[in-house]
């Protein structure tokens, strides 16, 4: 798991040059301006809701005794628990509505590496991209809520906080990946095919999702980069992935040699 997880950020370090060698930033200015747009309404949203959460929060202790230090930790809480819930609808928003215009990008990185026109396997349009996108980020948005809201109250939990924000942060990076592989895997499987070969291969998924976050911590930049660098770093391994276990031939992480050699 965790070599897999490694490798899956590794493929970030070739995405940029990959970008440029295939020309495919021109599909990106659309997704990176919805991307920018999202992100700063959310983080807006956000800001202002924490105080208040923070205060609604506080208001449960009825004590003077310790009222300030209970009060700065509940705001504090709340600011992480309305960022982990933005940063949730974040992805799903911007992945779901980027669907149709990263189809084209994971298409032109398959026929890169396997030598051959990417065939669309499962005859999908632009609506039944949209479609399916929205389906799956539903799907995921409803599991990972699952997951994150018991998570955020072990913060209330001394030293288990600690434990708690990691487990957080695999979480989403793993649905990050789902959705970001998900615009190849459309062309191979059916919606539940993708999930069971996703699952198969998690490690690398998560991976795909850890450099999907970190990127969200560059300010501005990481923003407006964080889709292309992420949806062509997914392409990448799904591709690798596809083509492997169909013919046994491994496209390789070692570390980007396929495109220097191609």
């Amino acid at each position: 798991m965790i070599q897999n997880i490694l490798k899956g950020l590794q493929v970030y370090t070739g995405a940029y040059d990959l970008i440029s060698k295939l020309k495919l930033w021109k599909y990106f200015v659309i997704p990176m301006l919805i991307s920018l747009v999202v992100f700063i309404l959310i983080f807006v949203t956000a800001y202002g809701l924490s105080d208040n959460l923070g205060e609604w929060i506080a208001s449960i202790w009825t004590w003077e005794f310790g009222k300030d230090t209970f009060t700065a930790i509940s705001t504090f809480i709340a600011g992480i628990f309305i960022f982990a819930i933005g940063l949730i609808l974040y992805k799903h928003i911007i992945m779901a509505l980027s669907s149709p215009f990263m189809s084209p990008v994971s298409e032109k990185i398959e026929s890169y590496f396997t030598g051959q026109p990417a065939e669309n396997y499962t005859n999908v349009t632009f609506t039944k991209q949209l479609a399916r996108s929205i389906r799956i980020g539903l799907r995921n948005l409803t599991k990972e809520l699952i997951f994150t809201l018991p998570i955020l109250l072990l913060k209330f939990i001394p030293v288990v906080n600690i434990f708690s924000t990691a487990l957080l942060f695999l979480v989403q990076a793993y649905y990050a990946g789902v959705s970001n592989m998900d615009y190849t895997l459309e062309r191979h499987f059916t919606y539940k095919e993708s999930i069971a070969f996703i699952k198969k291969h998690r490690g690398l998924a998560i991976g795909n999702g850890i450099g999907f976050l970190l990127l969200l911590f560059i300010p501005v930049i990481g923003v407006i980069l964080v889709l292309p660098l992420s949806v062509t770093s997914a392409s990448i391994i799904a591709v690798d992935l596809l083509f492997d276990d169909d013919e046994g031939e491994h496209i390789g992480f070692e570390p980007f040699e396929i495109i220097e050699n191609r």
